[in-house]
């Protein structure tokens, strides 16, 4: 039941949309109350400091500042402040339509003076439940916008890398965090790849010791888990190779040599996803090949004790007749006599049996 009204709801959210003209802002997630946060990392190569604007007004001064800022905003259902933040900084209507639809797929698009971004962040929260975290990334001259629906992401390791002045990133410019952003995106897929190879070990374990019928539901569970991951990853690899062949003089020589490696990591990736998804599919395979066997092997002892009583039966229904002319009847040691017999055909059929190898 709870499943059912999950897919009503996605259902009604995809309603909003319907009839509505292109580029009106209609956020499509299921977190309306969502307060909204905005946090400015604003840095130079000797400049660090941290900002919580109250107002647009306060955002949109970061827009042309020698520095370079990282504008982080969470919290998408706010449509009004969605859009005035996107008016400001001179965001497309259709921009900030896909900002606020959370279902979008993972795409680039290129404008003169900036370049957006749509990701999957995926992560395992602390109950091990899979997270698809919708996010969208501005690419600006001295900026990088950045939305999201909730606190959490994966971007702790930028930032502590921005504020203890680590690396390149500080002496760098916004395509570097643009860059260093998609990175830390890509790089926690493998993380996620990680935990799905061990719930594919663990089930196989789970299959040759006790194929249960909930062995078969987790690894349903999981078949869904992985094609939903290929649906959100699958598309990077594609976006990553665009901005490495685009001209936009917004992305320098420089980082798109670290593209290439961060393209490297997204062939890896797929072609990890790859492979686990076939052996998703091939889980439920063993499964129904483990339960046939199950099943042959409760059929052959059940045909092996049926083969043993048949002739008894025959023995024991010949006697059970009760013909006056049965002279074993009338015989002092008749009974004994075929009770030996009986005993002696069980043994005889267990040792042939045995002899053949099928008990």
């Amino acid at each position: 039941m709870a499943k059912k009204k999950d897919v009503l709801k996605r259902q009604f959210k995809r309603h909003k949309k319907v009839g509505k003209a292109p580029g009106t802002i209609t956020y499509m997630g299921h977190r309306e109350a969502a307060e909204t946060k905005v946090t400015i990392i604003e840095y130079t190569d000797s400049l660090h400091k941290i900002h919580y604007p109250g107002d647009v007004g306060q955002i949109v001064a970061h827009k042309d500042t020698p520095t370079t800022s990282w504008v982080n905003i969470v919290g998408l259902s706010d449509e009004s402040f969605i859009e005035k933040v996107g008016f400001h900084f001179g965001l497309n209507p259709l921009i900030l339509e896909d900002i606020v639809n959370t279902q979008q797929r993972p795409k680039i698009d290129e404008y003169e003076d900036y370049i957006f971004g749509t990701f999957r962040m995926v992560y395992i929260n602390d109950n091990n439940e899979l997270i698809g975290e919708h996010v969208a990334m501005v690419l600006m001259q001295n900026c990088v916008l950045v939305f999201q629906e909730l606190d959490y992401d994966v971007f702790n390791g930028v930032r502590d890398r921005i504020s203890a002045k680590s690396g390149r990133i500080r002496t760098k410019d916004t395509d570097y965090l643009f860059f260093a952003l998609l990175d830390s995106i890509i790089d926690n897929y493998f993380v996620v790849l990680e935990h799905i190879s061990h719930k594919i070990e663990t089930l196989e374990d789970e299959l040759y010791e006790n194929p249960t019928p909930e062995v078969a539901r987790n690894i349903q569970q999981l078949k869904k888990e992985v094609l939903k991951i290929r649906q959100w990853i699958f598309p990077v690899k594609e976006l990553v190779g665009r901005l490495i062949d685009s001209e936009n003089p917004l992305i320098s020589k420089d980082t798109k040599f670290f593209l290439r490696d961060a393209l490297d990591h997204s062939y890896e990736i797929n072609e990890s996803l790859q492979i686990y998804r076939e052996m998703a599919m091939s889980l439920m395979e063993m499964y129904m090949s483990n339960m046939s066997n199950k099943m042959n092997e409760v059929m052959k002892v059940l045909t092996i004790m049926s083969s043993i009583f048949i002739p008894l039966t025959f023995i024991a229904g010949i006697y059970g007749m009760n013909f006056a002319h049965m002279p074993e009847l009338h015989w002092k040691y008749g009974y004994f006599l075929i009770w030996g017999i009986m005993i002696v055909v069980f043994i005889g059929m267990v040792f042939f049996f045995k002899k053949k190898n099928w008990l």
